[in-house]
């Protein structure tokens, strides 16, 4: 598969992760919440937000609710470690999709963040945060 389909190919999978950290990132500057400073994800890259989302779908796709899949970014190039779990919790359906409420922990430098988005499986198999 040539490089640029393969990126198109993982697109989806980046939404999850990638929204609720861009989310948390936006909401906290515009606060102004500099406690945010040293916090996970303020050492994630595009390639640890990959791991993570490729973890976040795995586990909606096959995780009973509360059970968790641990993930960590090693092979994501990035020299600082990054680990945590993705727990799918209470699964309801919205709008005739299948949704389910995720619990995403990341841990970095004795510091660990927590997010909690829904994502409901699109007609295409692919999990995608519901916009609140």
């Amino acid at each position: 598969m040539p490089n640029t389909h393969r990126a198109l190919a993982r697109a989806p999978y980046l939404a999850i992760a990638a929204a609720a950290i861009l989310a948390v990132s936006a909401q906290a500057e515009a606060a102004n919440l500099g406690f945010l400073n040293d916090t996970p994800i303020t050492y994630m890259k595009q390639r640890d937000l990959q791991a993570l989302n490729n973890a976040a779908q795995v586990a909606l796709n096959t995780k009973q609710d509360g059970e968790s899949l641990d993930w960590d970014n090693k092979g994501a190039g990035n020299t600082v470690p990054i680990n945590g779990t993705v727990t799918p919790e209470n699964s309801f359906e919205s709008g005739g999709l299948k949704c389910r409420k995720i619990t995403l922990v990341a841990h970095a430098k004795g510091q660990t963040q927590t997010w909690t988005p829904v994502a409901c499986k699109q007609s295409d198999g692919k999990w995608k945060l519901k916009k609140q």
